[in-house]
């Protein structure tokens, strides 16, 4: 009989694993299931369109703090395939990549379809059998070792082994079938999302970003420094998506309301501004406000920030109270907004929760409650804040766990 290894999830996790099951024992049958009728979709979608495969962090413990989840157990999984074998697995299949400034890296065609159509090719290479519209509805163990999966179809398959890559799921009932197995469950919440700012007028500056700026959660211990864009619901940006990834339980818990404070001059001391503008008031009392405003802010954001502190904008420096230069390095240092509600982005919803870790063994992915179990990918409580690292951590869970499911038993 046949060694007969299924993969569930045709996401980034799914194909890596299923390829690499295949590459490493060409004896074994691959099969892999996915219940929608598309598959790669995140891939498809993510950086816009160009696909972030993965990050120029060659550090490995620099690397492994991008993880606000699964940073200690991906720190010994690195190892084993890093961005550096990433890349090198790309480019021996003639897909360059190229890194931006913030370590972003992209394939050189800028098109995800690049790195959709080099999978596809190498999983018809690898003869692995992909089968559409079959979702798994219940896994059973096989009292002779080995899984029977119960599709949603009323449908039964074998296998000898299974590599679960399903993914994140928004809720924890979705991942009800691998609780049945023993499983302990962290409950998934979004962990990549954008800050609402219903009816403020900040959101009339929309496309304006500022880098870096710096963002900090009132009554928690959360700061982050980076770009921020104010967008027509409220603020978003790189700064603002690593708040959320590394804020993801807290904010849950606050139900997505609470106080976002940002300094638009990052960390800039108040005493230094304060030096700097009552010098220019001094020197140039006759010169407009607006016109002669230092910082090097665009323009509208601080005609924006003279209005909020009640400064006249067509007033002169030699116009303006030392209290109300007080009041402008409030807005520039301090500028303080009520969060209510959140923005994800529908395709590339990344959740934090799934899969306790402290339930797989990271040297082999398989699971420490069923043996010929893997798991890969999102469907574990690991996510990585934005710039590729998700990615990454699909590559290096993918490929652990396809390399150790190839082994017959």
């Amino acid at each position: 009989m046949s060694h007969k290894v299924i993969v569930i999830g045709g996401g980034a996790a799914g194909y890596f694993s299923a390829i690499q099951c295949a590459q490493t024992n060409k004896n074994v049958e691959v099969i892999l299931l996915e219940k929608s009728s598309k598959v790669l979709q995140k891939v498809k979608v993510s950086g816009g369109g160009r696909c972030n495969v993965t990050n120029a962090c060659f550090d490995l413990k620099q690397l492994s703090l991008s993880y606000p989840r699964g940073e200690k157990q991906l720190k010994s999984a690195f190892a084993r395939f890093s961005p550096k074998e990433t890349i090198e697995w790309f480019e021996t299949r003639k897909v360059k990549l190229k890194t931006e400034k913030d370590g972003r890296m992209f394939p050189v065609s800028d098109e995800s379809q690049t790195i959709i159509d080099c999978l596809e090719k190498e999983i018809k290479k690898s003869k692995v059998t992909v089968e559409m519209g079959k979702g798994v509805k219940r896994i059973v163990p096989n009292f002779h070792g080995g899984f029977d999966l119960v599709l949603e179809s009323g449908e039964k398959m074998f296998c000898n082994k299974l590599i679960v890559a399903s993914g994140g799921s928004p809720k924890e009932d979705g991942l009800h079938w691998l609780k049945e197995l023993g499983h302990r469950i962290e409950t998934p919440v979004p962990s990549l999302f954008t800050f609402n700012i219903p009816d403020n007028p900040i959101v009339n500056l929309q496309g304006i970003a500022i880098n870096p700026a710096r963002v900090r959660i009132l009554n928690t211990k959360l700061e982050v420094s980076g770009p921020v864009l104010i967008t027509h619901w409220g603020l978003s940006g790189p700064a603002i998506l690593k708040t959320s990834s590394l804020g993801a339980k807290i904010l849950a818990e606050k139900d997505y309301e609470f106080e976002v404070q940002i300094s638009w001059l990052d960390n800039k001391k108040e005493d230094s501004v304060r030096q700097e503008l009552f010098n220019l008031k001094a020197a140039n009392p006759s010169k407009g406000v607006v016109s002669l405003f230092p910082f090097g802010l665009p323009k509208r954001l601080n005609t924006y920030l003279l209005e909020k502190a009640g400064v006249d904008e067509n007033a002169s420096w030699g116009d303006i109270s030392k209290e109300d230069v007080n009041k402008v390095i409030q807005c520039l240092l301090y500028d303080t907004y009520q969060v209510k509600g959140k923005t994800t982005f529908k395709e590339e919803f990344v959740t934090c929760g799934g899969i306790n870790l402290d339930d797989v063994d990271f040297k082999t992915m398989e699971s420490k409650r069923l043996k010929g179990l893997y798991f890969a990918g999102e469907v574990l409580d690991i996510d990585g804040i934005t710039g590729g690292f998700n990615f990454q951590a699909a590559w290096t869970t993918g490929f652990i766990a396809g390399k150790a499911a190839a082994v017959e038993i």
